[in-house]
């Protein structure tokens, strides 16, 4: 049980400095009411009135029986030292610590970085999340876009979880926040002389690794980390087995990371076309079976550097939003030609790597063909050959 006190304390004295009793309505007094936590230290706090007090002693003793005590000195720590903290706990994949930190410097901390914990009210939250979408006009900061402004929130929400969890905070002030609307756009599948075009664009190293991401719907870090070993082109049935990616490292170094997720550990089939494109590469250039397919300079390729060569290509194959304007656009053009051709969800989902059928569903269900015209076939295939028979039998009676 909490040990808890209170105490009356003088404030005002008279011209001989000696101290003036209270009236009635307690002018020139204060309780101060104090306790001693678990660690013997003492807290204390000081109010116009007895009942105040009490009542925040109570409040104080209620918190440590139900085991949802907040040590004062705890919200003292700044946003910054407390995320740093919980960043490095964190076993995250390199990437996305990285992302994360980024998040942090670039759009949290100079903002919210320097301030105590439990300074920190949902309405600086709310404060800052409009900023995030608007921008800010006296430093020229644009606003960011709202699928992003969701991202870099969900960041700071997980670091005040955790700050309640470990005893920072009694409640986080991420509640009840108000994040921009994401407007969904439908995605738009390349068309293949758009696909073409970029291949004939590209340098000569680089336009196998169109027609192999048109191909098979593999993410960038999978394809510009795919090395020989991992292709099967001889047999009837030709594969690449995708388990690893290569990741960008501070600093600009590469290194080869797990796949996005576990079920990004797949095996794709390798259409006639790719077969041909990669035994061409392969046919022109000097890749030994450890080595990288594709690379620029003799170098492994960073998103950075391969994005400095794939915007203009983009750019001029007419890329956009819809499309999607990254490599990106290829993976949604392979999902494309698969629901075309009457390929399951499932299967789509396995091919691309996708943690679940909703996954696939949410980005690529506008593809499949309309449920309605479905049903209209369905019924006509069965129903209508039926009723012609029968008009065909009245006909002959």
């Amino acid at each position: 049980m909490v040990r808890q006190y209170i105490e009356d304390r003088w404030h005002r004295r008279d011209d001989d400095g000696k101290r003036m009793r209270s009236n009635r309505y307690g002018t020139g007094m204060q309780w101060r009411a104090r306790y001693f936590d678990a660690a013997g230290k003492e807290h204390a706090k000081h109010f116009p009135q007895k009942k105040l007090a009490q009542t925040w002693l109570n409040e104080v003793t209620a918190s440590v029986v139900t085991g949802q005590y907040v040590d004062p000195r705890s919200a003292k720590v700044t946003f910054r030292a407390y995320a740093d903290a919980w960043l490095d706990a964190q076993v995250h994949k390199d990437a996305t610590a990285t992302l994360y930190r980024g998040h942090l410097e670039r759009h949290a901390y100079p903002v919210l970085g320097d301030l105590p914990l439990g300074s920190i009210l949902t309405t600086t939250v709310q404060g800052w999340v409009k900023r995030l979408g608007t921008g800010d006009p006296g430093t020229g900061r644009k606003g960011l876009a709202p699928a992003t402004v969701g991202v870099v929130y969900t960041v700071v929400a997980s670091i005040f979880r955790a700050a309640v969890s470990d005893r920072k905070l009694a409640t986080s002030p991420c509640t009840r926040i108000k994040l921009p609307t994401v407007e969904k756009t439908r995605i738009r599948p390349l068309t293949t002389a758009q696909v073409d075009l970029m291949a004939d664009s590209l340098p000569a190293e680089l336009r196998a690794l169109v027609i192999l991401s048109a191909g098979t719907g593999m993410r960038q870090g999978e394809v510009l980390g795919l090395t020989r070993d991992r292709l099967r082109l001889l047999g009837k049935n030709p594969a690449v087995t995708v388990d690893r990616q290569l990741v960008t490292k501070p600093g600009g170094v590469t290194d080869f990371a797990p796949p996005k997720t576990e079920a990004s550990n797949r095996v794709i089939p390798l259409p006639r076309v790719v077969v041909t494109a990669l035994n061409d590469h392969l046919a022109r250039y000097d890749i030994g079976d450890q080595d990288l397919l594709f690379t620029w300079l003799g170098q492994p390729l960073t998103r950075q550097r391969f994005g400095h060569i794939w915007r203009p290509i983009a750019k001029t194959a007419g890329l956009t939003a819809e499309t999607g304007t990254g490599m990106h656009a290829l993976r949604h053009y392979y999902a494309s030609l698969l629901i075309r051709y009457g390929e399951s969800v499932k299967t789509v989902q396995a091919r691309l790597g996708h943690k679940s059928a909703t996954e696939t569903l949410d980005t690529y269900g506008h593809m499949w063909a309309d449920s309605d015209d479905r049903t209209r076939e369905a019924v006509d295939s069965v129903l209508g050959n039926s009723a012609d028979s029968r008009r065909t039998l009245q006909g002959v009676s």
